[in-house]
């Protein structure tokens, strides 16, 4: 087994939380509505993941077919950029660049949340490689995002551990080559510290 090198960071659910999950930050639009609504914007949404299209405007469709009349810039900022940081992740992931290990951001985004968490999350300078879905013109769980980051970050696949709280992502990541285990905040950080350690990843 090679040794575990870099390891790979998701974000929504290991680095970032939206407090009280997505349907209920859209009741003030939507009422009772939302998780239809929902469902069905993400489906549209998929194709922007990969970087083919602008969702605003998707987004924005929906809102009026929906019958909702406040404007998608007023709904995308309130819902869309409301995250909470889950600070312990973030000191996790600083002790593993002190302690030598190349620590990276692999997420599903499409452009406007990108930009979001770039500029004014400040994740450019958290992280040394960032994989965000819409530029690398593939999403996940299909390998083929894990097989591209892998070559951003310049590492055999075999060396990069990913941390994802999606068992499908952790499905396609291994059959790119790279280790990977399933963990949410909720299931705590010492949970995380250990699962590190079976791979050899020792923090501090």
């Amino acid at each position: 087994m090679a040794r575990i090198e870099h390891v790979l960071f998701d974000a929504d659910g290991v680095l970032q939380d939206l407090p009280g999950g997505w349907f209920v930050a859209m009741e003030p639009y939507l009422g009772e509505r939302s998780r239809e609504f929902l469902l069905e914007t993400w489906e549209e949404e998929l194709p922007t993941l990969a970087g083919q299209g602008d969702y605003l405007p998707m987004l924005a469709a929906r809102l009026l077919a929906y019958g909702v009349s406040t404007p998608v810039q007023t709904i995308y900022q309130a819902v869309w950029h409301n995250l909470d940081l889950i600070q312990p992740t973030f000191d996790l992931a600083k002790a593993l660049r002190e302690s030598g290990y190349g620590v990276h951001l692999g997420t599903n985004q499409e452009q406007h949340r990108a930009a979001y968490m770039r500029g004014d999350l400040g994740y450019d300078d958290l992280f040394d490689v960032s994989c965000y879905s819409c530029e690398l013109g593939v999403a996940k769980p299909d390998p083929g995002f894990f097989t591209e980051a892998a070559r951003r970050i310049g590492a055999s696949p075999a060396t990069i551990l990913l941390i994802d709280d999606n068992e499908g992502n952790i499905a396609g990541a291994r059959a790119a080559g790279l280790e990977a285990e399933h963990w949410h905040f909720d299931h705590g950080h010492p949970a995380l510290v250990e699962l590190l350690a079976r791979h050899g990843v020792a923090v501090g």
